[in-house]
């Protein structure tokens, strides 16, 4: 294992890329266990420099975003936001949070949240904004700022771009937890898995992306996200041109020639 990143800070940021330059895989590690993992100002910095490196790196396939301690992210540090009583701080703030989210969604590389234990507010918010999430059979979610008067706005953005509307304002409306099995019915997560077969579920995700063109999963995610907010016939047309062009890939061409010749596709990445 080697470190990634000259901006590190330890305290609370782990990052830690594999070696295995046929894999790709960075793990970013939340490592403020007593704080229960919360996107301070200072974490929030860290993180975003890291995802900036990370977009720009094409080594890298998958990102992995996890924590230590109990909770994988309670949300915004709720002392550090009393402590500013100004309005600039706090739209500065909501804003920071917001850039990081919009990252996750916008670079290359599928982003996933393995998850073991709560995810609070911004803490949710994270695990919607991730491309796909695993999570530990007793893990716990939540948007509870509506708990202390505060309506979880940001995190709606990503909660209700994952959930169903009904479900989606149940949780914000109400704060109340749902436990991982309820996350899944509701498509915040992707699997579940006993805590101690959590890195396996996770694993096999990963393996299944990797095991891909890595110009067919950089285009698909991509493709995806801008098409959502499209209208139906925008997106079709969007949709053929995307295709159209991934068609000319030499990757495409070798896949299309292995499946034919029944060989397992030898990809180049072009």
């Amino acid at each position: 294992m080697t470190q990634l990143g000259t901006t590190l800070d330890t305290d609370n940021l782990l990052v830690v890329r594999e070696d295995h330059k046929e894999t790709g895989v960075v793990t970013l590690t939340l490592n403020q266990p007593k704080q229960f993992n919360t996107l301070s100002v200072k974490v929030l910095s860290v993180m975003q420099i890291e995802l900036d490196n990370i977009a720009q790196d094409n080594t890298i396939r998958v990102v992995v975003i996890q924590a230590t301690g109990k909770a994988f992210c309670a949300g915004h540090n709720l002392k550090q936001m009393r402590a500013h009583d100004d309005e600039a701080f706090h739209r500065a703030l909501f804003q920071q949070c917001s850039q990081m989210m919009l990252t996750i969604n916008q670079m290359p590389q599928v982003v996933i949240a393995k998850v073991q234990g709560i995810a609070t507010a911004a803490g949710c918010q994270l695990v919607a904004a991730c491309d796909l999430a695993v999570a530990a059979d007793n893990a716990k979610f939540a948007t509870s700022g509506i708990n202390v008067g505060l309506f979880c706005s940001t995190p709606a953005v990503a909660v209700s771009r994952n959930l169903p509307q009904k479900q989606a304002f149940e949780m914000l409306i109400t704060g109340e937890f749902i436990d991982a099995h309820t996350a899944l019915q509701y498509g915040l997560i992707n699997r579940v898995a006993p805590v101690d077969q959590l890195d396996q579920a996770l694993q096999s995700l990963i393996s299944a992306i990797t095991a891909k063109s890595s110009v067919a999963v950089r285009t698909g995610k991509d493709m995806f996200y801008k098409q959502l907010g499209m209208t139906l016939e925008d997106a079709y047309d969007y949709a053929s041109d995307v295709m159209t062009c991934n068609m000319m890939a030499g990757d495409v061409g070798e896949g299309i020639d292995a499946f034919i010749e029944k060989r397992r596709a030898v990809w180049k990445g072009c």
